[in-house]
């Protein structure tokens, strides 16, 4: 077997090595290029369940056995907010008790979610004299304003088609402040606060002075237009003192619909 010229050896590894690299770049450049996938936020007027939250399917299944159980002249639904009433139960108990109150409140409940709960059956089978609505805050960082509030109203559509028989008590979406987020970040409240404000102002369209009324207390829970802490500790969800005044405030609108 002939041997072979050392310098064409070197020649053949170089270009090797050269083809290696160009390839290399390529694939780099290539993925570089390609765009970072983007969540696209749900549609928030299409019911949808919070996949793999066992906590959300868990109170699913404590509402409907709820329902089962006996009469409901008051129904509670919505989000944190509404759930944290359990923060409060001497409140709850001096102005809801004789109503004979349920609380359909999860935490982190958007409207999609809401809308799931009743499609799947939260409604059925009750008949509530009144059903407190208040949901959209979770809502108010992925979608406008326009979207929050035609979901909105589609609840309160379901809920009138569900429980014809109900008056709708629909709540002004509560103020927020500046808060931590989750990852770590700051979120001053400002925008989110134009699109709830934005949100209120359509929501209050759709009281027909009759069977869907429509409450905004916002101005009880603020002092020269802030959140105090000992209402909101962490600028968005009362404590016990910040549901004494949901409950006074709200008090004589819904004593005059559950006659």
């Amino acid at each position: 077997m002939a041997s072979q010229n050392p310098s064409t050896i070197t020649t053949f590894c170089l270009r090797f090595v050269r083809f290696g690299l160009v390839v290399l770049l390529l694939a780099v450049n290539s993925i570089a290029a390609e765009p970072p996938a983007v969540t696209k936020p749900s549609d928030p007027t299409v019911a949808a369940p919070k996949e793999g939250n066992e906590k959300f399917f868990k109170m699913h299944e404590s509402f409907l056995q709820r329902g089962k159980e006996g009469p409901i002249g008051v129904l509670f639904l919505g989000d944190s907010i509404t759930e944290g009433w359990g923060k409060a139960p001497e409140v709850w108990n001096e102005f809801y008790a004789k109503y004979q109150p349920a609380n359909f409140g999860i935490g982190g409940d958007r409207t999609e979610h809401v809308l799931w709960r009743i499609e799947n059956g939260e409604l059925d089978g009750i008949k509530p004299k009144v059903v407190v609505l208040m949901i959209g805050t979770n809502n108010s960082a992925t979608h406008t304003a326009k979207q929050i509030a035609a979901a909105d109203s589609k609840i309160v559509e379901e809920i009138r088609h569900k429980l014809p028989d109900s008056k709708v008590l629909l709540l002004a979406i509560f103020p927020r402040g500046p808060r931590k987020l989750a990852d770590g970040g700051f979120d001053d409240g400002v925008e989110r606060m134009k699109r709830i404000d934005a949100v209120n102002v359509e929501l209050a369209k759709l009281d027909d002075g009759k069977t869907v009324r429509f409450l905004n207390i916002n101005e009880k829970f603020l002092v020269d237009g802030k959140i105090p802490d000992d209402v909101m500790p962490d600028q968005l969800h009362p404590n016990a003192k910040g549901y004494q005044i949901w409950a006074e405030a709200m008090q004589p609108l819904l004593d005059e619909m559950m006659k």
